[in-house]
């Protein structure tokens, strides 16, 4: 490490603890956002979401998308309709608009850095599932003061 600290020395456990519960977390809900953006996007672009296009469009197999779209439903996120596909709730629109918005950030930062496009938005699908408040706060506030320097 470069601040000076022993690499070797541990984090307190109740810290540790927190960060990996953190981890396991944010793993969990990474698929359920992964699934109403997916969602509204699909929604958005045809006016229709049926559970196949979910599949094909995350690389699972039907059945495996039927199981979370109704983890979706048993969550308030989402409703279907027989024949009519996958609606998604209130609930689950604000859901859709907050994992845009934080995958935009993301991005965002990453080409700031100089990331080039297709990583930067490869790598923001995972870190938008995993970026806390705090980092989310500080990346928008680098951006700002960035653009508003006059040298750039």
């Amino acid at each position: 490490m470069t601040d000076g600290t022993d690499e070797s020395e541990m984090p307190a456990e109740p810290t540790q603890a927190l960060r990996f519960g953190q981890a396991r977390l944010a793993r969990s809900t990474a698929l359920v956002e992964d699934y109403v953006e997916l969602i509204a996007d699909l929604l958005a672009s045809g006016g229709e979401a049926r559970s196949t296009d979910v599949a094909k469009r995350l690389g699972v197999t039907h059945p495996t998308a039927i199981k979370s779209i109704a983890r979706l439903k048993r969550e308030g996120l989402a409703t279907s309709k027989p024949y009519r596909g996958i609606f998604l709730t209130e609930a689950g629109h604000e859901l859709a608009h907050k994992v845009r918005a934080r995958h935009r950030l993301l991005v965002e930062l990453l080409l700031a850095i100089g990331v080039p496009l297709e990583a930067a938005e490869a790598d923001a699908e995972g870190m938008e599932h995993h970026a806390s408040e705090a980092t989310l706060a500080a990346a928008a506030g680098f951006l700002a003061a960035r653009k508003h320097r006059p040298d750039e």
